[in-house]
């Protein structure tokens, strides 16, 4: 059974730190590329805001870049999203994306406000 889930969300104030987990599980992790998205209150499209490709290297997001980083561990079968300096505007539900199978996680909200 092909599942991606997503932890680590809440509520931080900004300049604040969270780190976003995501357990993947019933699909050949190391052969597919990951992604994180953000879907911003309100809104309904999912803005692309990291991916790790199968060999390590990494894209992102003007908004996050330098902020951000996404890493991943094949042998856990995680893929982590570590946040730094957080911002009201980063305030979305996260989501995480199996290019392989294009399966996509529950998400999980990460809040920044004072």
């Amino acid at each position: 059974q092909v599942q991606l889930v997503e932890s680590g969300g809440g509520w931080v104030q900004p300049g604040g730190s969270l780190m976003l987990s995501c357990a993947a599980s019933g699909f050949p992790f190391s052969s597919s590329a990951f992604r994180w998205y953000r879907q911003f209150p309100g809104k309904e499209e999912r803005e692309l805001v990291a991916t790790v490709f199968t060999g390590g290297p990494t894209t992102y997001a003007d908004a996050v870049k330098g902020r951000f980083t996404i890493s991943r561990d094949n042998e856990k079968r995680m893929v982590t999203l570590q946040m730094n300096s957080l911002k009201p505007e980063d305030t979305a539900v996260y989501y995480c994306h199996a290019m392989l199978i294009n399966a996509w996680g529950q998400g999980t909200l990460v809040a920044v406000s004072s």
